[in-house]
């Protein structure tokens, strides 16, 4: 697996690829067995260069399962075992895997039937006279043909349960670390709204304390306006009492209003003085309007309508004063009227005009009186927004408050969870220094910066973990085997180095041997090559045939392709000729091999079978003319060979069921007629 990144057809072990629940997990790595760390390729082709790979470095041996090729199927799917007791499925059903991976699983599964436990697991077996594979939940196995295995695993985890708690811990990690995130961003944003209330609280604070200075500035105005509205209000009922008695003696006045006569001229002038002091005071009452209008207008100033208030109050009082001084000239006027005792209609109805404008102008400070008091309900009315605002300011205090308080609970939670972490990590320290004897930052120096990925990481402890378990158990004497492993390996060496030698000096011989068979076969071949179109000449009477090597092949492994042309025939390939032709090329081709280098002794079986009379008859006479060298033995039915050969040997059965032997030696029996006739 070390290639794995460098061979995308390197697809995992097989306890990569596959997922299984935790109560089936035994079962499944027992029903597994040696092939869940068997290696899963895409094809053969990856397979094929991985084995190379293993050869050329080394590095031992290695099972590799190639998709393209890997067929299989659940063959206990319809079978009656399924329905039995305890059984819990077919083992290729209960694990999880890719759509590509199915056809894998069923080929190291799809056999194998899963049962609860030992006892149906032995009744299941006999049922069925020990022919099928059977693991139990506990990781027993029954095997074909009887055999049981079973016991304790040596560790408490299998592969595939460690894989799953690998999974596992990683998904707790990955939520830890989810959790962590977020529980910094809810502080972060936690801070930053307490920031932001705590601002919120200090500018409230702040509204209401100018408020609170506000009202405080406006109450003690009211107060001093209502102060004055009293004192206008006395002054007004002085005035009124003041009024009817001057009433009183006007009607006195009238009494004696021959007596007022004498004094018209200077009443004139009294009455031109009388009204340009009532147009004063109405210039000035018109103006003490629009300067209330403008203070009305503005009742954000409430300061400044206040002080308008009290002006007004003091324009008011001095209206009243000029009015009381001008009662008193009245009186004094009187006095001089009730003196001078000579009175006119027209000073009466001077004074009586003087009354009606004195009534008129105490009606505007009775008017004026009344649009101050409207004010004062206007600023009552303000008091009493302000206290509605103060008490929702208060409300608000409150309910940041409540937030205040349920963000630092919140903020005791978080810190809780990060001491819990920090422990958690602490815990991680003390297991990395009890497990492997290495500190945090002497870890931190070991890291990898390029190994980022957390499932990459873990897939590669698990490696190392793998490896190291491999490894087994401490060896006390490792130091004394390493050098009796060590001399034997420089013995081992040194015959290594030895036969690479003679393998080199074997190889240069091979190649010797090579070259020198190149020559001779070549010089041979066109020896027999000659001596084939001699025979083929003579024994069909003409024609020409002959013997060429395949092209483009090597001389030592290239066919031989036979080419005959009969007397009367076309050139043409050995194939094309009918079945004589074809017996008597190759008779003539084993006579020109035969001639050029004879053999002491050969056997013929029937080689004439498919030939004519007329070519048996030259086949055996050339024959004959072999014999100088060579002695045959031929097996034949045809009478022309029987005919030329020195000795027969028959077998012939006289009576029934016995066999007899018999020879005839021609040339004796040639040698006797020819005596007789003679």
């Amino acid at each position: 697996m070390e290639r794995k990144t460098d061979n995308d057809g390197i697809l995992g072990v097989v306890a990569d690829i596959i997922k299984v629940q935790k109560q089936y997990e035994v079962a499944i790595e027992t029903a597994l067995g040696g092939t869940i760390q068997n290696i899963v390729t895409d094809n053969e082709q990856t397979a094929k260069g991985l084995i190379a790979y293993l050869k050329e470095n080394k590095f031992g041996r290695a099972t590799f399962l190639p998709l393209s090729s890997i067929s299989g199927r659940n063959t206990l799917e319809k079978d009656a075992c399924l329905n039995e007791k305890g059984v819990v499925g077919i083992a290729s059903r209960l694990v999880r895997v890719s759509f590509e991976y199915e056809n894998l699983v069923n080929y190291l599964l799809g056999r194998i039937l899963v049962v609860d436990n030992i006892d149906n697991a032995l009744a299941i077996a006999r049922k069925y006279k020990y022919s099928l594979r059977i693991v139990t939940l506990e990781g027993e196995q029954l095997n074909p043909g009887g055999s049981m295995t079973g016991g304790a695993f040596r560790n408490s985890s299998n592969l595939l349960g460690r894989r799953r708690e690998i999974e596992e811990l990683k998904a707790s990690a990955a939520q830890i670390s989810d959790s962590l995130d977020k529980l910094k961003g809810e502080l972060a944003d936690t801070r930053k709204k307490l920031a932001s209330i705590r601002e919120d609280n200090e500018a409230a604070g702040k509204s209401m304390r100018e408020q609170q200075i506000a009202y405080n500035t406006a109450q003690m105005n009211y107060k001093q306006a209502s102060q004055k509205r009293d004192e206008i209000i006395a002054s007004y009922q002085e005035s009124a009492s003041e009024a009817a008695r001057l009433d009183k003696q006007i009607e006195d006045i009238r009494g004696g209003l021959s007596d007022v006569t004498s004094s018209l001229a200077s009443l004139d002038d009294k009455n031109t003085l009388a009204q340009e002091k009532a147009a004063e005071l109405n210039s000035r009452l018109e103006a003490k309007r629009n300067e209330e209008t403008g203070h009305i207008a503005r009742t954000e100033g409430i300061h400044v309508q206040f002080n308008s208030l009290q002006q007004k109050d003091t324009y008011l009082q001095e209206n009243i004063t000029r009015i009381e001084w001008d009662i008193e000239n009245l009186r004094n006027e009187e006095k001089g009227l009730n003196e001078q005792l000579v009175n006119t209609a027209d000073e009466i109805k001077a004074k009586e005009d003087m009354i009606a404008r004195t009534k008129a102008a105490i009606e505007a400070a009775q008017t004026k009186i009344e649009e101050c008091e409207k004010s004062i309900a206007a600023l009552r009315e303000k008091r009493a927004e302000v206290s509605e605002q103060n008490k929702t300011f208060f409300d608000k205090r409150e309910n940041l408050a409540n937030t205040i308080s349920a963000l630092d609970k919140e903020c005791y939670r978080l810190n809780a969870a990060k001491e819990k972490l920090e422990a958690a990590k602490d815990g991680l320290v003390d297991y990395m220094w009890s497990e492997y004897e290495i500190t945090y930052g002497s870890a931190s120096q070991l890291r990898d910066p390029e190994m980022t990925d957390l499932a990459s990481i873990k897939k590669t402890i698990a490696s190392v973990k793998a490896q190291i378990r491999a490894l087994g158990d401490v060896n006390v004497n490792a130091i004394e085997e390493y050098k009796d492993v060590n001399e034997r390996y420089t013995f081992l060496s040194t015959q290594h180095d030895d036969l690479i030698k003679a393998e080199q000096s074997l190889m240069t011989v091979i190649d010797e041997l090579d070259n020198g068979m190149r020559i001779q076969f070549k010089a041979k071949f066109e020896e027999i090559k000659t001596e084939f179109d001699k025979v083929f000449r003579e024994l069909f009477g003409g024609g020409r045939g002959t013997i060429e090597l395949v092209e483009g092949e090597d001389i030592l492994e290239a066919g031989i392709v036979i080419i005959s042309q009969p007397p009367g025939k076309k050139l043409q390939n050995m194939m094309q000729l009918s079945g004589g032709e074809k017996a008597l090329t190759a008779i003539s081709l084993l006579f020109a091999i035969q001639n050029l280098k004879p053999s002491p002794f050969c056997l013929l079986d029937e080689i004439e079978a498919a030939l004519d009379d007329s070519n048996v008859d030259r086949y055996a006479s050339y024959l004959h003319k072999l014999t100088k060298h060579t002695q045959f033995i031929v097996i034949t039915h045809r009478r022309g060979t029987m005919a030329a050969a020195d000795r027969l040997y028959g077998i012939t059965m006289q009576e029934k069921g016995v066999s007899t032997l018999v020879s005839v030696d021609l040339i004796e029996n040639e040698l006797d007629a020819s005596d007789r006739k003679q």
